[in-house]
């Protein structure tokens, strides 16, 4: 029971369900169901899709992630930025025609549920720790930018032509100027500012369904539809049917990168709020791999019935959790309201302004733009603020896509740059402790001019031996011809390879033609156990080997005859 309740989440709340649940996960359903209707229609916008897109995409998979998800909160559904991959993606693949576009994206839907099913299946949700926070930043304040832009083609109501190029789009903006719909824009703007208030007055204000209804009636009572302003039109009423997906193989390598990349995106996105959320609940544990098994087979069964790909929304999970949802009920309560939408209220939505939904779009990904966060990393971590501005920067000005490949390929680089010049300090006694520090970052420190204590940072690997080796030089010349005993205070090191353990080997075989002796401290079992199966423990000797730092200045200490080995070996036995 226990193995299928890991895979089945709902078993571990569903058995003890109570009324007193289904009270709280009522209103929280209904509220997000409601906030679905328009965001799902206005992201399906974003997608270049059909309004009624969105609405399929908000029904099934959030029924199944509330089978296989482990969040209690999470809301799953289209997103912004999705969609917008989605479209950026796909219009990008050359020669894609049009009456494909719509099979292509829910092509996309399966094939990146895909890769997140067999991700969580082999417990490869660690993969997304290479999406670093200054990327995922920079990338999601970059999307949040576009999407904002990509809506004044509507909130204008000009026939504005669409890129994910900010220098285009802006360009193009500029050009339709002469052609802006004053009435359209009016809409917009107002819309903008009652879903600004309502929001400052209470977040749990459906404002998106008030500003919708608002729009609609204004638009129905003033025939505003006479005046340029558009409007949705039909959607078909009726639950989607189902359909096996079709992948054109002549797109397929095209495809199956655009779904990695939403795979991983999709995921980043839900995991990131999912664990925000779970901070202020204690009744149960996120597993990111399960995660990734419910997402992605909330996209698989979601694409049998015509969804597009879908994840976790950020706004609408606040919202959850902010109306008292406790269990993943709320999410199923949310699809019923969706589904009683498609079958009997999609009229009602014939003149909803296109301008209300881009407005709300606009409003929903202001908050994506994250402003506090670069200005911290200004402080105190400029590297990793190089990085989100070169993050933001490639997303805006070459597409979505590179954004992220380029964010990704500088995390690594400056992970094998820092892991390469890792931090290594020259240390001393602090006077009247056992405690030896940094000699730059700290006073009051006893001085051993026959002895110098030096500490890596990191693991020891073919990739800064070399700098080690430097370094240690470097401070050996600074110590001058009354240098007797080198001490490696090997605690902070986790790993030494194949590589370092032959450097040290030539080390110390140097180091004892200069009559100076070699000693390691403090190592940890897995790199005491690499010195001794690779026999350099017995280069080192034992005599050499300290369980701690201040045992080793013992050897200097007791040296009154000079036999500093013989005393070394003395104490060594002692302490290990």
């Amino acid at each position: 029971m226990k193995a299928l309740k890991k895979y089945l989440p709902i078993l571990t709340w569903l058995p003890n369900y109570t009324l007193k649940d289904f009270m709280s996960d009522l209103p929280a359903g209904l509220t997000v169901g409601v906030m679905l209707i328009p965001q799902g229609i206005a992201y399906a916008l974003i997608a270049k899709l059909p309004a009624i897109y969105g609405l399929y995409a908000a029904l099934l998979p959030q029924v199944i992630y509330a089978i296989f998800g482990t969040s209690r909160q999470l809301a799953v559904g289209p997103v912004a930025m999705d969609s917008l991959i989605v479209a950026a993606g796909i219009t990008a693949i050359a020669n894609v025609p049009e009456d494909q576009y719509v099979f292509m994206a829910i092509a996309l839907a399966f094939m990146m549920g895909i890769i997140q099913l067999t991700l969580g299946v082999f417990r490869l949700g660690f993969l997304v720790s290479f999406l670093s926070k200054p990327v995922i930043s920079g990338f999601t304040s970059a999307a949040a930018v576009i999407i904002g832009l990509s809506q004044f083609k509507h909130l204008l109501g000009a026939d504005i032509e669409q890129s994910n190029q900010i220098h285009t789009l802006l360009y193009h903006v500029i050009q339709k100027t002469p052609e802006i719909n004053i009435p359209t824009l009016l809409i917009g703007l107002v819309t903008i500012i009652m879903i600004g208030g309502m929001k400052k007055i209470n977040r749990k204000i459906p404002s998106a369904l008030i500003v919708v209804i608002i729009g609609i009636f204004v638009v129905q009572f003033f025939r505003l539809d006479n005046y340029g302003v558009n409007i949705v039109k039909d959607i078909p009423e009726g639950i989607p049917d189902f359909s096996i997906p079709t992948i054109n193989m002549e797109f397929f390598s095209q495809l199956l990168s655009l779904s990695a990349t939403l795979a991983l995106i999709a995921f980043m996105e839900a995991i990131s709020i999912a664990k925000a959320v779970e901070e202020r609940h204690d009744d149960y544990k996120i597993d990111p791999n399960q995660e990734l098994i419910a997402l992605g087979l909330g996209n698989i069964v979601g694409s049998f019935f015509q969804s597009y790909p879908t994840s976790g929304g950020f706004g609408r999970t606040a919202v959850n959790d902010e109306s008292g949802a406790k269990t993943n009920m709320a999410a199923i309560i949310s699809a019923i309201v969706v589904a009683l939408t498609l079958l009997f209220f999609t009229p009602l939505f014939y003149y909803l302004p296109k301008s209300v939904l881009s407005a709300i779009i606009i409003v929903a990904v202001y908050g994506l733009i994250d402003v506090k966060y670069p200005k911290e990393l200004w402080v105190y971590k400029k590297d990793d603020l190089l990085m989100l501005v070169v993050t933001f920067i490639v997303t805006l000005t070459v597409g979505i896509k590179e954004g992220i490949l380029v964010g990704v390929l500088l995390s690594l680089v400056l992970l094998i740059y820092r892991s390469a010049r890792p931090h290594i300090a020259q240390c001393e006694q602090i006077e009247g402790t056992s405690y030896y520090k940094n000699i730059y970052r700290f006073k009051n420190l006893t001085q051993h001019p026959e002895v110098l204590i030096i500490r890596l940072d990191g693991q020891l690997y073919f990739a800064n031996i070399d700098y080690f080796k430097d370094q240690l030089f470097k401070m050996m010349e600074a110590k001058g011809d009354q240098l007797k005993l080198v001490v490696w205070n090997a605690e902070p090191v986790n790993h030494i390879d194949s590589s370092a353990v032959l450097m040290l080997r030539n080390l110390i075989a140097e180091l004892r033609q200069k009559n100076i002796l070699f000693a390691v401290a403090g190592a940890t079992g897995p790199v005491r156990d690499i010195l001794f199966k690779s026999k350099l423990a017995e280069d080192i000797t034992k005599e050499l080997m300290f369980a701690e730092v201040h045992k080793a200045l013992e050897c200097i200490e007791s040296d009154t005859h000079g036999d500093l080995q013989r005393k070394c070996k003395q104490i060594a036995l002692q302490s290990n």
